[in-house]
């Protein structure tokens, strides 16, 4: 089974929950505001998704806007990265989707057709 882990009031979120359903993959959901990852859940997670810390960060988002991280990134450490993010699930992109291995951060059907 799959963890979702999401925000009900995220538009993309509701989508890939609805994917989700439309294609009978069983899930459990995790909100990400109320169930912030951990450091080191998001340094697994950026390890098994391959991508760069970058793009685990709400870019979008009112509260990484409001504090500025846009121009502090660049001289944080990644430890520094990965503190910040767990310090608040609104930082953190999503939806994530946890599938065994496999880790995909933010909905993008056609990367998500492939665990079918």
């Amino acid at each position: 089974m799959y963890t979702f882990i999401c925000y009900d009031r995220c538009g993309t979120c509701k989508k890939a929950e609805k994917w989700l359903q439309d294609n009978g993959i069983e899930y459990e959901k995790r909100p990400i505001k109320e169930e912030n990852p951990t450091a080191e859940e998001l340094k697994s997670w950026k390890e098994k998704s391959g991508l760069p810390l970058k793009c685990f960060f709400n870019t979008s988002g009112q509260l990484y806007r409001s504090m500025g991280i846009k121009d502090k990134l660049k001289d944080m450490s990644d430890e520094e990265q990965f503190e910040l993010l767990a310090t608040d699930g609104m930082l953190v992109k999503r939806p994530i989707l946890l599938a065994g291995e496999r880790v995909l951060v933010g909905f993008k059907e056609k990367e998500w057709e492939e665990l079918k």
